[in-house]
Parts: structure tokens; C-alpha cells; sequence
């Protein structure tokens, strides 16, 4: 799954705008089928923009680096 860099939020913002007036120029001419698109694209770019400010105020988890297996001593 590809993530959004949380600094790109505002670059979501611009877009969902340009999408809204196009959406407006699209019901004043009638095309159905580009409000529909159009209407698709607001859906996963709203969800897209969602996630990434959740992951955002989400903690970091530190798993720490894998180590060597440790051998037994030979008895």
C-alpha cells in the first residue's frame, strides 16, 4: 500500500478543491459520466488524505534490530 508523506496534506487539499470545481463545471454541462469519475476520485482522495492524518498521530514503534542467534556452550 502506498502511503502519503504527511506533508503532501496540504497538496490533497488543492487537489479535492480542483476536483469540486470541476465536478461544478461538469453538472453544469451534463456529463454524467465525468461527475461519476470525478465523484470516485473525491472518494480515494478523501480516504487517501484520512489515513494519512491518522497515521500521523499514531506512535512510533521501535522493533529494534534482529541480533545474531547466541550459541550454547558445548558441554
Amino acid at each position: 500500500m502506498l502511503h502519503v508523506d504527511p506533508r503532501m496534506i496540504t497538496r490533497l487539499d488543492e487537489l479535492e478543491d480542483d476536483l469540486l470545481q470541476r465536478r461544478q463545471r461538469a453538472k453544469e454541462e451534463g456529463w454524467a459520466g465525468e461527475i461519476e469519475g470525478i465523484d470516485m476520485t473525491l472518494t480515494f482522495l478523501r480516504a487517501k488524505r484520512d489515513d494519512t492524518r491518522r497515521r500521523v498521530q499514531r506512535p512510533t514503534v521501535t522493533l529494534g534490530l534482529p541480533g545474531a542467534p547466541r550459541r550454547r556452550a558445548r558441554k
